[in-house]
């Protein structure tokens, strides 16, 4: 039977080296792992093991949270170490249906803003790692980030054929009206597109689209909204925070940054510089927000 300190370091490895994880999430989804497992030796009295996890009910997990709560624990974080248990279950078990089902905490939604780079891949990697199997996993990893990434709306990422590979440090999209334009293609995200395309088990051609459903067809838009939205629950984000505002977090977050608008335009695919304006708009009220939760004279 492997011992818990041994299923911990597989599983920190399986993170780092087969979904890719951030070194942030490694850390934390391993630090949860660790904290269980302490729980479970003093809850069930005795070594724990693969065995051992694998035969837990909803009462243990629910007492291992009771006994966090201990500590103060918020709703959200509470939520955010319990996607880290599924997590952990799951690598252990290798079966969904094996996981106790359990109801996370109630969340807090905040006020609706610009998603946070953190709260985009947080969401990201609870997506890719809930997938039943690597490959898909990979895949909406990697779609997420090309909407954060590279600003695209979902039907433009999802209609990419294989005509754009091999990728380079730019992208050719088609917008609407047929509309073409070149948007910048990050490492990181060709990276995670490469990922994706190495586990595919379909083969990529020119006249395909690149991202694929399991049964090879192109990928639906419906599904990539779907894997979201059970995302955000889980992990207390705004409802507002969907496949779309990822393209309007790329926005606002460059105009942030310093982007000017005509740039910001021309990544965007904006027919009209109106339609990019909005965002000066949404920067100033986060700024405002900022502001009156932060300065001591505000108000």
């Amino acid at each position: 039977m492997d011992s818990a300190n041994a299923l911990i370091q597989d599983f920190s490895r399986h993170l780092r080296e087969g979904r890719r994880r951030s070194q942030h999430t490694v850390r934390a989804y391993v630090t949860t792992a660790e904290r269980f497992c302490a729980f479970l030796m003093d809850h069930i009295g005795g070594t724990v093991g693969s065995q051992d996890l694998k035969a837990l009910k909803q009462a243990d997990i629910r007492s291992y949270l009771a006994f966090r709560r201990g500590d103060s624990l918020s709703n959200n974080s509470a939520a955010r170490e319990l996607s880290a248990i599924r997590a952990f279950l799951k690598f252990v078990g290798g079966d969904d249906n094996q996981i106790p089902k359990i109801k996370g905490p109630k969340v807090t939604r905040g006020v609706p803003r610009p998603a946070s780079p953190d709260d985009i891949i947080a969401m990201a990697e609870d997506i890719a790692e809930s997938a039943s199997e690597d490959w898909v996993g990979a895949r909406d990893w990697a779609v997420l980030l090309l909407l954060y990434g590279s600003g695209l709306r979902i039907s433009e990422a999802l209609d990419l054929n294989g005509d754009a590979l091999p990728l380079s440090d730019t992208l050719r999209v088609t917008g609407k009206r047929g509309k073409t334009r070149i948007v910048p293609l990050l490492p990181q995200v060709r990276e995670a597109i490469e990922h994706y395309i190495d586990l595919c088990p379909h083969a990529m051609t020119a006249e395909q689209t690149i991202f694929r459903g399991k049964r090879g067809g192109p990928l639906s838009p419906n599904l990539i909204r779907r894997v979201v939205q059970q995302a955000r629950g889980k992990l207390g984000l705004s409802d507002k925070t969907t496949p779309h505002a990822l393209r309007h977090s790329f926005a606002t977050h460059l105009l942030a940054g310093g982007a000017d608008l005509r740039s910001l335009q021309e990544l965007l695919g904006h027919a009209s510089l109106s339609s990019t304006q909005v965002y000066t708009a949404v920067d100033a009220a986060h700024l405002l927000d900022v502001y009156q939760n932060a300065h001591p004279r505000a108000g």
